[in-house]
């Protein structure tokens, strides 16, 4: 198996192998034209994510600047994604989110690990494992999601967290690392945040 066949597979590899290079610097290339767009340029960013990303749905937004090791080619969006600013997704593997789910300003999300023995560091060695967000999830400001997490449908991620393992559906998780706070509940449906009521 060649390094850039490794890219997918979670196995050790090296991510400085000229054929890796070559292709992601293709990619990185297209994502500065992205970062370069004006805010009036819509149409054109939306035109740029369906080239560059893996799959994008309808009505899906990425504000710039948006950060990508390998510019989106490995990200996977539903229907009505949101990305607010400096959007960070390390994706040398693939990436899945999905419909109506809502990312924060700031927001990591890093498919790439390195090895803990420092033998294998000083050879800069990598391996990736995929990571799944849900439908209609809300990530908040600064939240960090490491390699291999799984994100459940409807789960709100409060801000700063960082998400070392997986965390259920229909759940508020927050801290460092993430831990379930409790589940999405009749409370809810009647106040959207503390004591203020949802008007129906």
């Amino acid at each position: 198996m060649t390094d850039y066949e490794k890219l997918h597979s979670g196995e050790i590899y090296d991510p400085n192998n000229e054929d890796i290079f070559k292709e992601q610097i293709k990619c990185l290339d297209r994502l500065y034209d992205f970062n370069a767009t004006r805010p009036t340029e819509l149409e054109k960013r939306a035109e740029m994510l369906k080239e560059m990303l893996a799959e994008v749905g309808e009505n899906c937004y990425i504000e710039p600047p948006f950060h990508s090791n390998w510019g989106g080619k490995h990200v996977h969006l539903g229907n009505n994604v949101y990305f607010n600013f400096n959007a960070t997704l390390v994706d040398d593997t693939h990436i899945y989110i999905g419909d109506s789910t809502l990312i924060g300003p700031n927001v990591t999300l890093a498919t790439a690990g390195h090895p803990i023995l420092p033998e294998l560091r000083e050879k800069a060695l990598q391996f990736n494992l995929p990571i799944h967000i849900g439908k209609n999830c809300w990530l908040g400001a600064g939240v960090i999601v490491l390699p291999g997490v799984t994100i459940g449908d409807n789960t709100v991620i409060g801000a700063g967290s960082v998400v070392t393992k997986d965390i259920p559906a229909n759940v508020v998780a927050v801290g460092n690392p993430c831990k379930v706070l409790r589940e999405i509940n009749e409370h809810d449906k009647k106040y959207y945040y503390k004591d203020r009521r949802i008007e129906y």
